[in-house]
């Protein structure tokens, strides 16, 4: 199968998971997820699975990227914050859709190799910040969206508080060991209104910046 065809299959696959937003779907299709991996998991790049990126983290399964970024209710207006850039994969789809993504990593290996990836291909609305994704961004706060990637045992208080009135907010939540749970979060005027999408499998959000060592 040629390149073109698993990205044809690839489409193919997310709609067969339930995804149906022409504008996700088209983000989605125009964003290179090879490019986002290294030696022989490239040629795999269009498989719906998780695959290793180092430092112990993955890039996410493509139809549980489409599925979050759908339940976001994306629009052109939107700042987003990200916990958890990891690759950079999920950033680069959102900052398709929205006006400017805001993503934190606490491994700096991968927020450098995130932010070359971004230059390299052109993407410019995407802001990435080395730190503890656990406390947010409150200099950059209140966000319109809030979609983190790694699970948190609850909502996190402090980033719902970074939420605007009206606000999305998409997470994983439950133990690291056991099967968790895609959770919508809508801030209302009356409380929180909270939306279980499915069940997911996500490495844990962790608080702190990780002593990493250079290769």
């Amino acid at each position: 199968m040629n390149l073109t065809e698993k990205r044809m299959q690839f489409i193919l696959t997310l709609r067969s998971k339930g995804v149906s937003d022409p504008a996700v779907l088209a983000a989605m299709e125009s964003t290179p997820r090879d490019a986002f991996l290294e030696g022989i998991f490239k040629e795999r790049a269009y498989e719906d699975r998780p695959l290793p990126i180092g430092r112990g983290q993955t890039i996410s399964q493509p139809s549980i990227v489409a599925q979050m970024t759908e339940a976001l209710e994306l629009n052109s207006r939107c700042k987003v914050l990200e916990v958890g850039t990891g690759s950079g994969y999920q950033a680069a789809i959102l900052s398709k859709l929205v006006r400017r993504v805001y993503t934190v990593e606490r491994h700096r290996p991968l927020a450098r190799a995130a932010r070359t990836l971004f230059q390299e291909l052109d993407i410019s609305n995407i802001t990435v910040v080395t730190g503890d994704g656990s406390l947010g961004l409150p200099e950059q706060a209140p966000f319109d969206r809030i979609l983190l990637t790694a699970a948190a045992e609850d909502p996190p208080a402090n980033l719902l508080a970074q939420l605007k009135p009206g606000g999305i907010m998409v997470l994983p939540v439950g133990q690291t060991d056991t099967v968790q749970a895609m959770i919508k979060v809508v801030k209302t005027d009356n409380g929180l209104e909270y939306t279980e999408l499915g069940e997911v499998r996500f490495v844990p959000l962790l608080a702190g910046v990780a002593k990493d060592t250079e290769h």
